[in-house]
């Protein structure tokens, strides 16, 4: 990442610690309002990225940065039996649980405390490792792109979601007045955390998308990478192999 962006500028806490911190703070309402930030497009974008796994006939899925569980529940419909939900954030994974727990489950999505960048699994076990919303706030991103690698299979499947930002005019410019003014006002009404979404949209705005990502990614050791905009480049699918 070009510069290091953290939720609370005057924390001592280092950027992990922060953003566990931070999605403590806005988990009991951070579904209702990614809703309402991203009037809802999040949803299919997310269909996208099970609709791209559901070619390779996964077994055994991790969801990375799972948060309160949207795109882990989504997996199921991939056909996979084994389905691992890790975040590094405790208040989100309580929420995610119920929801798990709410649609009976329980027998296909396990919800795991850990941390990305130190992943508790044994080399190859998983035919698939997703992220949605989620490697901008690792803090070494090089490292926790390695452990992804480690844990993949080979010939296994790597996709992430993630914003990006608009290259092409007028949505560049709209992008930027949407981030920059209204999304963290929105964040401030709804959170009791006010740095929690000036972060955020920060952080998206100086996260390497599109090429830069791409090179990233092979540099890791990742092969037939590409990246696919969605909705006039606000957001990214990167889909890559082990």
């Amino acid at each position: 990442m070009s510069e290091k962006v953290t939720p609370y500028q005057d924390s001592d806490l280092g950027k992990k610690e922060q953003v566990t911190q931070m999605f403590d703070n806005i988990s009991g309402n951070y579904d209702g309002l990614n809703r309402v930030i991203s009037f809802g497009i999040d949803v299919k974008w997310r269909k996208r990225v099970v609709s791209i796994l559901k070619k390779k006939k996964p077994v055994n899925i991790l969801d990375i940065a799972t948060g309160t569980g949207d795109l882990a529940i989504n997996l199921v419909k991939t056909g996979a039996t084994n389905i691992v939900g890790l975040d590094i954030s405790p208040g989100m994974l309580e929420v995610g649980k119920k929801k798990v727990a709410q649609k009976n489950l329980g027998q296909t999505i396990e919800m795991v405390e850990g941390d990305s960048e130190n992943l508790p699994f044994p080399d190859n076990s998983f035919d698939a490792v997703t992220v949605a919303f989620g490697v901008r706030n690792f803090e070494t991103l090089e490292k926790g792109l390695s452990e992804i690698r480690r844990v993949l299979k080979p010939s296994g499947t790597f996709v992430v979601l993630e914003t990006s930002v608009p290259t092409k005019t007028p949505f560049k410019q709209g992008y930027h007045f949407y981030t920059k003014n209204v999304l963290p006002r929105i964040g401030k009404i709804f959170s009791k955390d006010n740095s929690a979404y000036a972060y955020l949209s920060e952080s998206a705005s100086v996260f390497p998308h599109g090429e830069k990502f791409n090179n990233i990614l092979r540099k890791i050791g990742f092969i037939d990478v590409v990246n696919k905009p969605q909705t006039f480049g606000v957001a990214s699918i990167y889909v890559a192999t082990k």
